[in-house]
C-alpha cells in the first residue's frame, strides 16, 4: 500500500479569469437576453443623455450670458496719464504698452495718443474756427480685436495704410462729416477707409478720426507717447492686473498713472457663474442616481431570473468569487453601453438646441468623460449586491429554485 503524504498532494487553485474572459463573460450574460440588455442600457442611456444635455444646455446658454457680458468690458481696464506733482499734465513712457503686454494675465494691450493742435474738416473751404469737435487719435493695428469695435462700412487700417495719409472715422465722427471720401487735416487730404460702428467699450472713439500711428508722426505732430492704453486679462485675475498696471506702466512715477475700474457688471457675471455651477451639479447627480436605480433593478431581476445557470456553474467548480466578478463584469459593461450612447445622444441634443439659439455650444469636458466615469462607478456599485447575494447561492439551492 502507497502511502502519500499530505504535502505531496497537489493543492486545487480555481482558475482566474482574465480581462478578455471577464469580457466575454459579461457579453455572455447580455447576449443570451438582447431586449432586456437592450432595454437596460437604453434607460441608462437616457438618464445619461438628460444629464448631458441639461448640463451643455445650461453651459451653453451661460456661454451665450458670459458673450453678452464680455461686450461691457468685464475684463478690460484702461491706463492713461495723469498729473505731475505740479499740476502740469504727465505723459507715459514709450515703453508703457510694450511692458503691460509683459504682465502674465493679461491677454491683449493696445493703444491710441492723441495728436495735438489739429483740426479736421470736411473741406478745405470751412474756416479754421469750425472744428466740430473732433478728435484726432494715432491708433494701433490691434485696436479693434482688444476693444471690441466692428466697421460699419470700408477697411480698417493695416500695416501699409497706418503709413500713408489715411483715416478710419468713429462712428459719431463719420455723421458729423458726412459721407466724404477725403477729409482735410492740416493743409493735407486724408483718405477715408472706412467708418466704425459704435463702440461702447470705449466711447470716446466715436467721435475721434483715427490714424496711423506711423503715419500721425510722419505727416503731423505726433510724439508717439500713448494717451489710452486698453488692455484685456484673464478675468479671475482683473483685480491682481489693476494693481500693478502702473508701476508697470511707469516704474519711476506710477503716482502719474490713471488706472481704470473694473467693470461693475463682473461681479454679476461671477455671481452667475457660481450659481450655474451648483445648478450643473445637482442635475447631474440626479441624472446618475437614476441610471444607477436602473441598473441595479436590471442585476437583481437579472439573478432572480438566472439561478439555473447560477446552481450549474456552481455545481461544475465556479467559485463564489467568479460567480460575484461575472455579475459585476455584466454590470459595468451594460452601464458603459448606454453611458457611451446617453454621451453621444446628449451631446447631439446640445449642439441642435443651442444652434437654434444661435448660442455657441459648450458641453463641459467633465459632463462627457465624468458622465461615462460615473456611470461605470453607479453600475459597480449597482450591481456589487446582486452579484454577492447571485455568489451566495448554494448550487443545490439554485437548481432546485430553477
Amino acid at each position: 500500500m502507497v502511502v502519500v503524504e499530505e504535502s505531496a498532494r497537489p493543492s486545487l487553485r480555481p482558475a482566474r479569469l482574465g480581462a478578455a474572459d471577464l469580457f466575454r463573460l459579461g457579453g455572455s450574460g447580455l447576449r443570451a437576453r438582447p431586449l432586456r440588455a437592450v432595454l437596460s442600457a437604453l434607460g441608462i442611456a437616457i438618464g445619461i443623455a438628460a444629464m448631458v444635455a441639461v448640463v451643455g444646455i445650461s453651459a451653453s446658454s451661460r456661454a451665450n450670458l458670459d458673450r453678452a457680458l464680455a461686450q461691457l468690458g468685464t475684463n478690460m481696464l484702461t491706463v492713461s496719464p495723469g498729473n505731475t506733482m505740479f499740476g502740469e499734465d504727465a505723459t507715459l513712457p514709450d515703453e508703457a504698452l510694450p511692458m503691460i503686454e509683459r504682465i502674465g494675465p493679461v491677454t491683449a494691450a493696445t493703444a491710441v495718443g492723441k495728436v495735438p493742435d489739429t483740426s479736421i474738416y470736411r473741406t478745405d473751404r470751412i474756416p479754421s474756427g469750425e472744428t466740430g469737435g473732433l478728435a484726432l487719435l494715432a491708433a494701433q493695428l490691434d485696436l479693434l480685436k482688444t476693444v471690441g469695435a466692428t466697421l460699419a462700412e470700408g477697411a480698417w487700417l493695416n500695416a501699409a495704410t497706418a503709413k500713408y495719409p489715411a483715416v478710419v472715422l468713429g462712428s459719431a465722427a463719420a455723421r458729423r462729416l458726412g459721407d466724404v471720401p477725403s477729409v482735410y487735416i492740416d493743409g493735407r487730404w486724408y483718405r477715408v477707409l472706412g467708418v466704425l460702428n459704435s463702440v461702447p467699450l470705449a466711447s470716446e472713439l466715436d467721435n475721434a478720426v483715427l490714424i496711423g500711428w506711423d503715419a500721425a508722426k510722419s505727416y503731423l505732430r505726433f510724439d508717439g507717447h500713448a494717451t489710452t492704453v486698453y488692455t484685456r486679462s484673464v478675468e479671475s485675475q482683473v483685480e491682481a492686473v489693476r494693481a500693478v498696471l502702473a508701476a508697470t506702466a511707469n516704474p519711476e512715477n506710477p503716482d502719474e498713472v490713471q488706472v481704470s475700474n473694473p467693470s461693475d457688471a463682473l461681479l454679476p457675471k461671477r455671481a452667475a457663474n457660481q450659481t450655474f455651477n451648483a445648478l450643473l451639479l445637482g442635475l447631474g447627480a440626479v441624472a446618475l442616481l437614476v441610471g444607477g436605480i436602473g441598473v441595479a433593478n436590471t442585476m437583481v431581476i437579472s439573478v432572480l431570473e438566472r439561478r439555473a445557470e447560477i446552481g450549474l456553474r456552481r455545481s461544475l467548480g465556479a467559485t463564489r468569487g467568479q460567480i460575484r466578478t461575472q455579475f459585476v463584469a455584466e454590470s459595468l459593461l451594460l452601464s458603459l453601453l448606454g453611458g457611451l450612447g446617453g454621451v453621444l445622444g446628449g451631446i447631439v441634443v446640445t449642439a441642435g438646441y443651442a444652434t437654434s439659439q444661435d448660442w455657441p455650444v459648450a458641453v463641459p469636458l467633465w459632463v462627457t468623460a465624468g458622465g461615462i466615469g460615473a456611470t461605470l462607478v453607479i453600475g459597480a456599485i449597482a450591481g456589487l449586491y446582486p452579484a454577492i447575494r447571485a455568489a451566495r447561492l448554494a448550487p443545490t439551492e439554485a437548481l432546485a429554485a430553477a
